[in-house]
């Protein structure tokens, strides 16, 4: 009698196990939200409601690259690859901004409102599902773009992803556009950036924002990729 015995699933799959990733992230999203809705009826301000967008924000470009890596007939045409990766590209550093809400734990005003604690638990878990949204879908990108580049290397898809993501937090940060000015205000979005970006030697500190946060960005993605296929 011949006995077949199944191999176990990798858990390295699609996403680092996409779905199992979903429910979590679900879950943890509403945690996320009940604590937004528990300080509103705490202090009955309307404080920290603008995290609940970010995030909405920060799940765009995973339903963008979500919806791609569905579609094998979508995937392998590169015009329409190209077309996902512009629009992704606008809005994954959505997802990573929401880290920059922890600037918002030194405001006095708030501080009078809530727990210190309470406040940071609150933003901390925001930034950590934005974290997570943004590196599922650049996992899923990756996949997808390599397949289509002569160089396969994950490096020359990831460095420059990192330093866009970088480059798009700190125009979000400091020179206060969004995602939708890159469609409303192209012109001036782009003389602004470009000044930055020609001009170094005029910014240093939001060059070596760009360089820290781009290298921590990508050290932390290139871990958690490492730490999925060894667990």
């Amino acid at each position: 009698m011949n006995l077949k015995i199944s191999q176990p699933r990798s858990i390295s799959g699609p996403g680092f196990g996409s779905r199992e990733a979903g429910k979590l992230l679900t879950v943890s999203a509403i945690f996320s939200c009940g604590l937004v809705m528990a300080r509103i009826v705490h202090t009955g301000k309307l404080t920290f409601v603008s995290l609940v967008w970010n995030l909405f924000l920060a799940f765009v470009p995973y339903f963008l690259s979500h919806v791609l890596s569905g579609k094998p007939r979508l995937k392998n045409q590169k015009t329409v690859v190209l077309l996902f990766f512009l629009a992704w590209i606008c809005w994954i550093p959505n997802s990573f901004y929401i880290i920059t809400d922890l600037f918002h734990l030194n405001d006095e005003m708030h501080a009078a409102e809530a727990p210190a604690w309470y406040d940071l638990i609150l933003i901390s878990s925001f930034a950590w599902n934005g974290m997570l949204l943004g590196i599922l879908s650049i996992r899923e990108m990756e996949k997808i773009c390599c397949a289509h580049l002569r160089f396969r290397h994950e490096l020359f898809f990831l460095v420059p992803v990192m330093g866009l993501n970088a480059l798009g937090v700190y125009t979000g940060r400091y020179l206060r556009y969004n995602s939708w000015d890159a469609i409303m205000n192209p012109f001036q979005l782009f003389m602004d950036i470009g000044h930055v970006m020609f001009h170094p030697e005029w910014h240093p500190g939001a060059w070596a924002m760009m360089l820290c946060f781009s290298i921590w960005l990508t050290l932390i993605y290139l871990t958690l990729k490492r730490l999925s296929r060894s667990i």
